[in-house]
């Protein structure tokens, strides 16, 4: 249900980074404002979306009413997120034995992003201004009293949180000392006091991951060396020296995902890894022996990443394996979860579900349920009655017998890959209508796929009769590491073949009207869709590019700081622009270069703080293309980043977006 998760992204920001606002607090707007279409040609756009359509663009991207439900760790409080009528998210806590609610954390100027409990009377929460992602830590009580700033830093931004459970302490990785690496510090989250646990002083060869312990104890790190090679470190718990235990390429994985607390060998951990092989597999090793103790799980056609531990009730025993292939699938693996897992699969059926909070001793399970037509509903499960109670309906209005289908494809490649991706059909295609397209490669592009479930943006467009095509094209992630390597240096050139290739094989199906295709995308998805109307002008209608990328020299010019110890990774994944032959093809795959291929109608929308894709690449590629006279609508907002997180934001662009499809589309 996240948009934004599909966004390109090198480093993975453990929080979830939504968008804010600074247009208040600037006297000068990112940016060339004067290339900013006025409101008027919006309002003009939006009123081609005519027909008798039983939901309206509010039903899908207005935000719930309550949203984000946790239980607190002791079971005697619910938190959740509710919308007041001015659509600003608060967090609420209710005392479920007397029923009374307190307004805990207050949504202002800056989205909420996200929030938990950090122990049975405190929440943490974490906001950016602006959409820039410099993203802050606060600490509040339950009644929103003692609010802290934890991280009050300006220009810094948080890489990862970890709560050390039974103690007042946070464990957080941040670039304070310089812009460019992380290091961890231990906070009270009742006092703000801090510690630095331990320096990263090599630019060139930064630690890029700290592994921590259930207890909050430094176990090992990986450094980054020179960009390409990644070096393991583990502690030897008798000398309590760092001593190296893997030397790896970027390339390949070998993951320290969580230590087997349950084990009286307190060198087993869990890995994920594909050293041996081309798909990722969860593994139990010996990190001081440096050997496999057995294999806990593989897949023969998609890798296989995540787990789910018990707590300290249970003895921190493994209770699941997950990954995602068709759909999302869990394997339950302890007696508890197996039996949660039953009970929850008789009562569902063929949903998708997943626990979402429990307090400490499991006695209660938020379980939000949804599939590819069900939005989402949360559950309370009560493990000892062993009943289910529904909590909440995120999305009341859409019902389930409107929404489409999203069916799972797979075809052959021009060069004969087998490509995985998924459709959704509106009714109108299922009764042998042919109906418009509309294309919409995903983010990333490196390690991202599209999946299986409930998505506002292909729903609304099939309420409008229009079928969506998601192509999984090589350099996804999921399905093994050669699948994504093979789309390395293919940016704008065979990741777009296997995108056209789709196109091709939706239209064979017999659903398509080949002359109604479009092409729309967020951030390389962006990227794709000013490519796709340059490489193959006649096979789209229009295209929509979203905070996309234009132009790869200046992309390159522009990384956030954090981002500039991964340039040799990017020059792998993208193009090496110090090689003249490599800066030959980057320049051809710009589409700022080839905007005189461009010949089908351009709508253009940037977040204007936007840290990932700088607002330069929508303006430069607007300013090309209307010297040439070629006419483009250009949507910026100035209290966004990398995507719209604001409601009346989003509202407005799917408004545009459906306008401009219905135009083209008609023409």
């Amino acid at each position: 249900m996240n948009i934004n998760a599909k966004f390109f992204g090198i480093t993975q920001i453990v929080i979830s980074a939504i968008m804010m606002n600074a247009q208040t607090t600037t006297t000068k707007l990112p940016g060339d404002p004067t290339l900013v279409s006025t409101q008027a040609t919006f309002e003009k756009l939006i009123s081609y979306d005519k027909g008798n359509f039983k939901y309206k663009v509010e039903d899908y991207f207005a935000r719930p009413k309550a949203s984000q439900f946790k239980i607190s760790p002791d079971g005697q409080y619910l938190s959740y997120k509710e919308k007041d009528k001015d659509s600003k998210n608060h967090v609420y806590v209710k005392n479920l034995k007397t029923g009374k609610i307190t307004k805990a954390l207050e949504e202002k100027n800056d989205l909420i992003k996200s929030y938990g409990w950090l122990d049975k009377t405190r929440l943490f929460y974490t906001q950016d201004r602006g959409g820039n992602e410099n993203i802050h830590l606060y600490a509040a009580d339950i009644d929103g009293k003692n609010l802290k700033d934890l991280t009050p830093f300006e220009g810094i931004t948080l890489n990862s949180v970890r709560i050390i459970k039974d103690t007042p302490f946070v464990i957080v990785t941040m670039n304070k000392n310089n812009k460019q690496i992380f290091e961890p510090y231990k906070i009270n989250f009742n006092t703000g006091e801090m510690t630095q646990l331990y320096e990263n002083k090599d630019v060139n060869s930064p630690i890029d991951n700290y592994i921590f312990d259930k207890q909050g104890n430094l176990r090992g790190y990986s450094i980054l060396e020179n960009g390409l090679t990644s070096k393991l470190y583990y502690k030897d718990l008798q000398t309590e020296k760092f001593n190296l235990l893997k030397t790896t390429d970027w390339k390949d994985s070998f993951q320290i995902i969580g230590f087997n607390e349950n084990s009286n060998n307190k060198d087993e951990a869990y890995v994920v890894t594909d050293l041996d092989g081309d798909k990722s597999r969860i593994v139990l090793y010996d990190l001081n022996k440096d050997k496999v103790i057995k294999e806990i799980y593989s897949h023969p056609d998609f890798d296989v990443n995540s787990i789910g531990l018990a707590g300290k009730n249970r003895k921190y025993e493994l209770d699941f394996i997950s990954y995602n292939g068709i759909k999302n699938e869990t394997i339950p693996v302890s007696k508890f979860y197996k039996e949660v897992h039953d009970k929850l699969t008789a009562e569902f059926g063929d949903k998708q579900f997943s626990v979402v909070s429990s307090d400490d001793k499991d006695d209660k399970l938020l379980v939000v349920v949804d599939s590819d037509k069900l939005y989402g509903k949360y559950y309370e499960y009560d493990t000892k009655s062993k009943t289910t109670k529904l909590l909440f309906d995120l999305m009341p209005q859409l019902k389930e017998e409107d929404m489409a289908e999203m069916r799972p494809i797979e075809f052959k490649s021009r060069d004969g890959v087998t490509i995985h991706g998924y459709i959704t059909l509106p009714k109108e295609a299922l009764q042998g209508k042919k109906v418009p397209l509309i294309v919409n490669p995903h983010g990333g592009p490196q390690g991202i796929r599209d999946d299986w479930g409930f998505n506002p943006e292909t729903q609304l467009f099939a309420s409008r009769g229009y079928a969506t095509l998601q192509v999984n094209f090589r350099i996804s992630g999921g399905y093994g590491k050669e699948f994504q390597k093979s789309g390395y240096k293919q940016i704008g050139r065979k990741a777009m073949d296997d995108v056209e290739d789709g196109v091709k094989y939706a239209i064979s199906q017999g659903w398509i009207d080949k002359d109604k295709v479009a092409i729309y995308g967020g951030s390389h998805g962006g990227y794709a869709t000013l490519m796709g109307l340059i490489k193959t002008p006649d096979l789209y209608s229009c295209g929509v590019d979203y905070v996309g990328v234009s132009n790869i020299f200046t992309f390159f010019d522009s990384f956030p700081e954090y981002w500039k110890p991964y340039k040799e990774m990017v020059k792998q994944i993208w193009y090496d622009l110090d090689n003249p032959e490599e800066a030959k093809i980057a320049k051809e795959v710009s589409p700022v270069f080839q905007i005189d291929k461009i010949k089908k109608p351009l709508f253009v929308v940037q977040g204007a703080n936007d840290p990932r894709v700088n607002i330069n690449e929508s303006d430069q590629i607007v300013k090309a293309l209307r010297a040439k006279g070629f006419e483009v609508p250009y949507m910026v907002k100035y209290d966004e980043g990398h995507g719209f997180g604001k409601e009346q934001n989003r509202i407005e662009f799917y408004k545009t977006m459906l306008g401009f499809f219905a135009e083209n589309f008609n023409k």
